[in-house]
């Protein structure tokens, strides 16, 4: 008996010991890294430029819109009532001056042929009497007074047959003519503004509350801004301004301020502003959007991509590399953004020096969990 316990406690001894020493061999195996799970290294997406500080114009953006010089803007009425037979225009197109604008038909004509008619009659029968009266005085039939009273109703007679002819010349035909429409033509050189009217609709002289068309002439436009009243010290008539217009990106034109209004707008606080512009190539057209640039001191700063500069709140900052290569987040000043065509710039005012290495793309991924 004492045999048999003394070799199961060996076998138990030596089971023990197998188990031991194949323990770390499994541990070891199962800790082994697999070739597809190398770790990434800890910059992956993060891109970064050196900065340099630089100098820069500040300047003041005032929003505008381009608008068509208002003496050179003609409204057409229809001098007389009638339907329009057809519209020769359309918005957006050139006429020259005297070029057919729209075709109108009218019975106001024939009272004005009606009444220059009439007109001619007496004026043949005041010249008839005035003859007569003519030779009976020189027979000493007629008294001197009678003859002056034939005199003046002979005037009146003229007067009221060219009062006649010019009526009808201002309604755009001729003594001579028997038709009953008339042309109505372009007064100015320019651009249809606006229609309002179209063939076959009725118009009625000039009661008619709409201008069958409207003409400009922009071969120079004005750049009307609003200035706020904080802002006028920065701004003075005769000041040398640039004008950028959003619809052709990277064209700069150049202008004075010629005129500051003086009603302040009780609403907005804000003044008119107007530059004028010479627009050859009609470039610039009315109601486009435009900025009023008014360039003020020089200023040294850094222009990072807008990708650098992080978010948080009203708070905005950048990372820096040091020289150790970790990363530090650093509260920056900002200032004016930059749109050239796909990238966009912004200006850093303070928090970045000369020389600096600024994380450009993936800064997101280096900020703490909590944002912070």
């Amino acid at each position: 008996m004492k045999d048999g316990m003394n070799k199961t406690e060996f076998h138990l001894k030596h089971l023990l010991l197998l188990t031991l020493i194949a323990a770390p061999l499994t541990a070891c195996k199962s800790s082994a890294p697999h070739a597809d799970q190398s770790p990434q290294p800890a910059n992956a997406g993060i891109e970064t430029m050196i900065a340099h500080v630089q100098q820069s114009t500040d300047y003041l953006d005032i929003p505008a819109h381009v608008e068509a010089d208002p003496s050179h803007v003609v409204r057409i009425f229809p001098p007389l009532s009638g339907r329009i037979l057809a519209l020769r225009v359309l918005p957006g197109q050139e006429v020259r001056k005297g070029d057919v604008i729209a075709q109108l038909q009218s019975n106001d004509i024939a009272t004005a042929r009606s009444d220059f008619e009439k007109a001619k009659i007496e004026v043949l029968r005041a010249d008839r009497a005035l003859s007569r009266g003519k030779l009976l005085l020189d027979h000493e039939v007629l008294s001197q007074a009678d003859y002056y009273d034939l005199e003046a109703a002979d005037q009146t007679a003229h007067s009221e047959m060219e009062r006649a002819r010019q009526r009808i010349h201002e309604l755009g035909f001729s003594e001579n003519s028997s038709s009953d429409e008339v042309a109505l033509r372009a007064p100015i050189s320019g651009v249809v503004l606006d229609i309002g009217s179209a063939a076959g609709e009725m118009e009625r002289s000039l009661d008619s509350a709409a201008p069958i068309a409207t003409i400009a002439n922009i071969d120079s436009v004005w750049i009307v801004g609003d200035v706020f009243e904080r802002d006028l010290p920065s701004v003075q008539v005769g000041r040398e301004v640039q004008i950028v217009v959003p619809a052709y990106a990277g064209l700069t034109l150049t202008g004075k301020v010629v005129n500051i209004g003086d009603a302040l707008d009780p609403t907005t606080h804000t003044l008119k502003l107007r530059v004028v512009l010479p627009n050859p190539k009609h470039t610039l057209k009315t109601e486009m959007f435009a900025t009023i640039r008014v360039p003020g001191a020089a200023r040294r700063s850094v222009i990072l991509p807008s990708t650098a500069v992080l978010h948080q709140g009203e708070k905005t900052s950048v990372f820096v590399v040091d020289s150790g290569g970790k990363y530090e987040q650093r509260p920056v000043t900002i200032g004016r953004t930059f749109d050239s065509g796909n990238t966009k710039t912004i200006e850093v005012l303070t928090g970045i020096n000369d020389g600096d290495k600024v994380v450009t793309s993936g800064g997101a991924l280096l900020r703490p969990a909590n944002g912070e």
